[in-house]
């Protein structure tokens, strides 16, 4: 049934109802004089369901049947009371007017329900872009919004930023894309003009903004709609979209609706590739500040050794130096004490690149942390001189989850840092404890400490404090930053804090084994 029909039925359905309830009122039990009020309610029905046009036509059937049925002479339009045909004009008047005003009403009912559910959706829109980790997250839940909203059977969006072009989201759940040689585009002029929709070629396929060929088409008869995105003169993309069966273009609602949502899109866009080329630079930045340091540091700390190097073996092979079997003996241990130097300080380097480059994979199992820590303190007590060391660590402590090279490798510099920058006799003290699924090591030591600003900082690769605060500027200042990679790379945390003995506290906290480890950080890079 057509609208036309529906509306007439309507009409006729409302004006025989107010008709029988007039002639009720008008009967000889009741007895009123006029009744004709009664059709101001039928016309107020036509109007706020269907509208003016409907309002007048019922307010003109009223009129007539009115006259037909209830004024004399019956059945026949004549008036012979004056009164009457003043009455009944003031009827048509007044059904006209409230014919009228309840079509109005209920328009201005319709938009504003229309304007709050398109600005719902906008909101909705603007919060997932704004909320959202990444626009392949939020690209998708904006497209299905427009799918939902609007009279759409078809949402996908298209970034022309790269080359080639692709989708970066589509409600068609991995359809073939539709294409058509002709699109309806939305045209917006500046100032207060409406936009229209223009049908356009679609750009063939060997042109420079197609979508890439690894992306699937197909014929398609229906209309398409395309909603150029454009973030000021930057070009960005369209949003594109076919309409639902019947429809020949969008209607106002949609049409709104897809053109601020095209706006907003081509900004989020934009504000991402502003933010990835900001966080590309600043990568460049950090990478050529640490290319730097690194040869800086090389170019100092690796020289030194080598320069000590030759110069001891250059005496050795003088042919008119004259050295005895002690001097020999004392310049051969320089060179193997500047060659250890320099192999630690080429091992660092080493370490550091693997930690960066995320080929650290630990092979962690149960290791008892005594006995790992004894080894260490003994293989370095040459170098740690005359100080008192103290180990306690309980035999009933649960073995740490570790990979056994690594577990060495952070205790041997942990407790290099303490021989080579506190001298003795400042004590050593190495403790650890069981903190509920977690082993906590800690090695104090009595030297003269770090500020508390500049803890956090001893992590920072390339960093190394000035002498006065440390006692030293031997090495390349990236052994705690190895340290901190190290154990994020096993599950653990690092952390530096002040001593009881004085000093500097290095607390490493490992998962114990029975308990459930964390996820070993597989690039853990030595950061702050």
């Amino acid at each position: 049934m057509s609208d036309l029909a529906r509306s007439a039925g309507l009409i006729a359905l409302v004006l025989a109802a107010a008709t029988i309830v007039v002639a009720v009122l008008e009967s000889p039990p009741i007895g009123l004089l006029d009744a004709s009020p009664v059709y101001f309610v039928a016309v107020v029905i036509a109007g706020s369901l269907l509208g003016t046009g409907p309002a007048l036509a019922t307010a003109i059937g009223s009129f007539v049947l009115y006259d037909l049925l209830f004024t004399a002479p019956r059945l026949t339009l004549v008036v012979s009371d004056p009164k009457e045909w003043l009455d009944l004009v003031l009827f048509v008047v007044l059904a006209i007017v409230v014919g009228r005003l309840s079509a109005l009403g209920t328009v201005r009912a319709r938009e504003a329900t229309l304007r709050a559910a398109e600005s719902t959706a906008l909101f909705a829109i603007s919060r997932t872009l704004a909320t959202a980790t990444d626009l392949e997250t939020a690209a998708p839940q904006v497209a299905e919004r427009l799918l939902h909203e609007g009279s759409l059977a078809r949402v996908w969006i298209v970034v022309d930023r790269g080359r080639p072009s692709h989708v970066l989201a589509d409600t068609g759940s991995g359809a073939p894309l539709p294409l058509s040689s002709i699109v309806t585009t939305l045209v917006r002029t500046p100032g207060d003009a409406p936009a229209r929709w223009v049908r356009a070629h679609e750009p063939r396929p060997h042109d420079t903004t197609r979508v890439s060929d690894s992306t699937p088409r197909t014929p398609h008869s229906g209309p398409i709609v395309r909603v150029r995105m454009e973030a000021g003169e930057v070009s960005i993309g369209s949003l594109k979209a076919t309409l639902r069966p019947g429809a020949s273009e969008p209607d106002r609602v949609t049409t709104r609706l897809l053109a601020l949502a095209a706006d907003q899109l081509a900004l989020a866009i934009r504000r991402d590739e502003l933010r990835r080329e900001a966080t590309e630079a600043e990568i460049a930045r950090r990478a050529d500040a640490l290319k730097s340091a690194l040869l800086d540091a090389v170019s100092h700390d690796l020289r030194t050794p080598l320069a000590s190097i030759r110069a001891a073996a250059g005496s050795l092979t003088d042919p008119d130096v004259a050295i005895d079997p002690g001097a020999a003996r004392a310049t051969a241990a320089a060179i193997d004490a500047e060659a250890d130097r320099l192999d630690r300080l080429v091992r660092e380097v080493l370490d550091l690149s693997r930690i960066e480059a995320g080929s650290l994979h630990p092979q962690l199992e149960p290791l008892v942390l005594g006995d790992s820590v004894a080894s260490v303190v003994d293989r370095l007590r040459p170098i740690l001189g005359d100080r008192p060391i103290a180990v306690s660590i309980p035999e009933e402590l649960p073995p740490v989850i570790a990979d056994e090279v690594l577990l060495d490798a952070l205790l041997t510099n942990l407790v290099e840092n303490v021989a080579r920058y506190t001298a003795p006799p400042a004590p050593l003290e190495i403790s650890a404890r069981d903190g509920g699924g977690r082993i906590r090591l800690a090695i104090d030591d009595g030297g003269p400490g770090v500020p508390a600003e500049d803890r956090e900082r001893l992590f920072e690769k390339f960093l190394r404090l000035p002498a006065a605060t440390t006692g030293s500027r031997r090495g390349l200042g990236v052994g705690l930053a190895i340290v901190r990679g190290m154990t994020e790379a096993m599950g653990g945390t690092v952390t530096a804090g002040q001593s009881a003995l004085g000093g500097l506290r290095m607390e490493v906290e490992l998962p114990a084994a029975g308990a459930v480890p964390a996820e070993p950080a597989r690039t853990a890079a030595p950061a702050r």
